[in-house]
C-alpha cells in the first residue's frame, strides 16, 4: 500500500521545496513574510496536477515603533533611581547594606528593626553618603506604621529633616507629610476640628516654603479638601443658629465661609441663607413699632444686604443648584434679576465640572469609615493661604445696634464726623484756651509742657499743691515763667503749719475723741478645795481585805443578761 503524498507528483513537491528554502532564507536577511497557496489542476491526460503560489512581503522596522516614554513616566523612573539603593557602585559597603536591609524591612512591615539598621548607620558612619536617605527613611517608618504616637514622632522626624537639610528635594516631601499626619486624623466636621486646623497651617507652609516643588499640585488639591471640611463646619453652624432664629450669629457664620472658603461646594446655599437672615431682619423691623422714617431706613439697609447675596448667587454660581431659589427671592422682592456674563458662565461651570461625584466605593468608605467628605471639593482654583478677618457674632449685633440708633437719630449721625476732626490731633488745647476766640493776626501755637501757667504767688484756690518752675527765666511779654528744658516741678503750694500733724489732710475718725478707760487687770483665781482627806480611799476603790476580787452587785429587776439567772413570773413581762 503506497503512503499518500501532500503533493501530487514528485516535482511539484521538488519545487515547492526549494521556493520554500529560498523563502526562508531571505526572510532571514529582510525580516519577509511569507504566504503561500496550491490549487489543482487537471490536464489533459486527466492526471491531477497541483501548482504552488509562494509570496514574500518584507517589512522594515521604522522609528515609529520604538516605545516613546512619556515625561511621567521618565519623572517616576528618576524617582526611583533617587529612592532605591544604588546597585552599581559601594554595593558591598557596610552603610550601604545596612541602608538596604532597613529598607528590605520596612518594606515587610518590620519597622523597629528597620529604625534600629538606620540609627546604627547615622551613628557608625557619619560621614556616609546615606545619612540623609536614613534620616528620611526613619521618619517614613514611623509614618507607615500609623497610630497616635507613631505619627506623632513621625511630624518630629520630619520637622528635624527639614532642620537639617532644608534645601534637599526631599524637604519638600517631608513638609507635605507632615500636612498628611493631620489630614489622615482628621474627623467630620461637626467633631474637634483641631487636626483640620493643623493640617491647613501644615500644606500652607508647604506651599509658601517650596513653592518650585512638584508636589505643589498634591498639596494645593489637599488643602482645598481641607477647607471643604472647615467650611462645612462653619455653615452647619449657622444653620443651626438660623433654626433658632438667631440672627446674628447666623449672619457671623455664613459671612465667614463667604469671606474665607470662597471654593465651598455649597457657597450658593450659604448665599442664600444669609440672605434670608437680612430678610428676616428685615420682617423683624416691619413688625415693631417704629417711626415710619426710621422704619424705612432700616428696612432699606436689610433688604440691599439681602438682594445683594441674591444677586452673588446668580452673576457668580449661575450653575449651582440653588440659583433658581435666588432668582426666585429678587423676583419677590421686585428686584431686577442680573444676568451673568459669558465669562462668570464658564467659570461657575467649570468649577462645578470640577468636583467628582458620589460613586458605591465613595458612599461605602462614608458609611463605614469615620472620615469626612471631601468628595465634592473642587480641584480647580487657588486656595485661600491667608485668613482674613471672621465676622463675629458680637460685632454684628453691634452693628444691627448701630444701624438702629443711625436710623432714630439721622441728625446725630451727621455731626459725628464733625466731633471726631478735632479729638485725632495729639496736641489740643486746652478748654478755656479754645472757647477764647483767636485772633487772625497772631496764630496759636501748639501747646508744650513748659507753657503750662503757674499759680498766681497770692492766689489760694483750695488746692494742696501748686506747679512752679524754679530758676525759670520770665517772659514779660506773655507773663508765664518757662523752663529751658520744659520740665514742670510740683511741690506743695504751703509748708504745712506747726498745729496740723497731718499735714492739711483731715483725720479719719470718730468725732468723739474721748479716751476709753483702761483695761482692768484680771483678778487672781482661787484656790483649788481638795475635799478628800490625804490617806484616804473611796469605798469602791478599797480592796477587798481578804484578797479576793469580787463582782458588782446586781439587781435583777433592773436588767437580765444571760450570764445571770432568767426572770420568772411577770417579771418576764417587765420592760423596766
Amino acid at each position: 500500500m503506497s503512503e499518500r503524498s501532500f503533493f501530487p507528483s514528485l516535482k511539484a513537491s521538488a519545487l515547492a521545496g526549494v521556493a520554500v528554502a529560498v523563502l526562508l532564507t531571505s526572510s532571514m536577511v529582510a525580516g519577509a513574510q511569507v504566504t503561500g497557496s496550491s490549487q489543482t489542476t487537471t490536464d489533459a491526460n486527466g492526471q491531477q496536477q497541483e501548482s504552488v503560489t509562494l509570496s514574500a512581503s518584507g517589512k522594515k522596522h521604522k522609528k515609529e515603533d520604538k516605545v516613546v516614554e512619556s515625561k511621567d513616566t521618565k519623572k517616576q523612573m528618576r524617582k526611583d533611581k533617587a529612592l532605591t539603593p544604588i546597585a552599581e557602585q559601594d554595593a558591598k559597603l557596610p552603610d550601604k547594606e545596612l541602608y538596604d536591609k532597613a529598607v528590605l524591612a520596612t518594606k515587610k512591615g518590620h519597622f523597629d528593626v528597620a529604625r534600629l539598621d538606620l540609627q546604627t548607620l547615622l551613628n557608625t558612619y557619619p560621614d556616609s553618603q546615606f545619612q540623609m536617605r536614613a534620616k528620611l527613611a526613619i521618619a517614613d517608618s514611623w509614618y507607615k506604621e500609623g497610630g497616635t504616637a507613631a505619627l506623632m514622632q513621625a511630624e518630629s522626624e520630619y520637622k528635624d529633616f527639614i532642620t537639617f537639610f532644608p534645601n534637599a528635594p526631599e524637604a519638600a516631601e517631608a513638609q507635605m507629610r507632615v500636612g498628611d499626619i493631620y489630614f489622615r486624623q482628621m474627623d467630620k466636621p461637626d467633631r474637634d476640628y483641631t487636626k483640620a486646623t493643623h493640617a491647613e497651617e501644615e500644606y500652607r507652609l508647604m506651599l509658601q516654603q517650596f513653592p518650585e516643588s512638584s508636589l505643589v499640585p498634591q498639596a494645593k488639591q489637599r488643602l482645598r479638601e481641607v477647607q471643604e471640611v472647615l467650611a462645612e463646619r462653619e455653615a452647619e453652624i449657622g444653620d443651626f443658629y438660623a433654626s433658632r432664629a438667631a440672627w446674628p450669629a447666623t449672619i457671623a457664620r455664613y459671612q465667614t465661609v463667604v469671606d474665607t472658603y470662597p471654593e465651598y461646594s455649597h457657597m450658593d446655599d450659604v448665599l442664600v441663607g444669609l440672605g434670608d437672615a437680612y430678610e428676616a431682619e428685615a420682617k423683624y423691623v416691619r413688625s415693631i413699632r417704629l417711626p415710619e422714617a426710621a422704619k424705612a431706613r432700616l428696612e432699606h439697609i436689610y433688604d440691599d444686604a439681602a438682594a445683594n447675596a441674591y444677586r452673588r448667587v446668580v452673576l457668580e454660581h449661575s450653575a449651582s443648584p440653588h440659583v433658581e431659589d435666588a432668582r426666585d427671592r429678587l423676583a419677590a422682592m421686585d428686584l431686577p434679576i442680573p444676568k451673568p456674563t459669558p465669562e462668570q458662565v464658564a467659570a461657575s461651570e467649570a468649577l462645578e465640572n470640577s468636583r467628582s461625584g458620589y460613586n458605591l466605593k465613595e458612599r461605602a468608605k462614608l458609611l463605614v469609615m469615620h472620615t469626612p467628605d471631601t468628595v465634592m471639593a473642587a480641584h480647580i482654583g487657588d486656595p485661600s493661604l491667608t485668613d482674613p478677618k471672621p465676622t463675629l457674632a458680637p460685632d454684628v449685633t453691634r452693628k444691627i445696634i448701630s444701624d438702629f440708633n443711625t436710623s432714630m437719630h439721622p441728625e446725630t449721625a451727621a455731626k459725628e464726623p464733625a466731633k471726631t476732626e478735632p479729638a485725632a490731633t495729639a496736641d489740643a488745647a486746652p478748654a478755656d484756651e479754645a472757647a477764647a476766640p483767636a485772633t487772625p493776626t497772631t496764630p496759636a501755637a501748639p501747646l508744650a509742657f513748659h507753657d503750662v501757667p503757674t499759680a498766681a504767688p497770692g492766689s489760694d484756690n483750695g488746692s494742696a499743691v501748686q506747679t512752679s518752675v524754679p530758676g525759670a527765666t520770665s517772659n514779660t511779654s506773655s507773663g508765664t515763667a518757662s523752663d529751658s528744658m520744659g520740665v514742670e516741678i510740683v511741690s506743695p503750694s504751703s509748708a504745712p503749719k506747726a498745729s496740723d500733724a497731718n499735714g492739711g489732710l483731715k483725720a479719719v475718725g470718730p468725732t468723739n475723741n474721748t479716751p476709753l478707760p483702761a483695761v482692768e487687770k484680771a483678778g487672781d483665781a482661787p484656790d483649788a478645795v481638795n475635799e478628800i482627806k490625804p490617806g484616804s480611799q473611796p469605798a469602791a476603790q478599797a480592796p477587798n481585805p481578804k484578797g479576793k476580787k469580787t463582782k458588782p452587785a446586781f439587781d435583777k429587776s433592773d436588767e437580765s443578761s444571760s450570764k445571770h439567772k432568767k426572770k420568772k413570773g411577770l417579771d418576764k413581762l417587765n420592760p423596766f
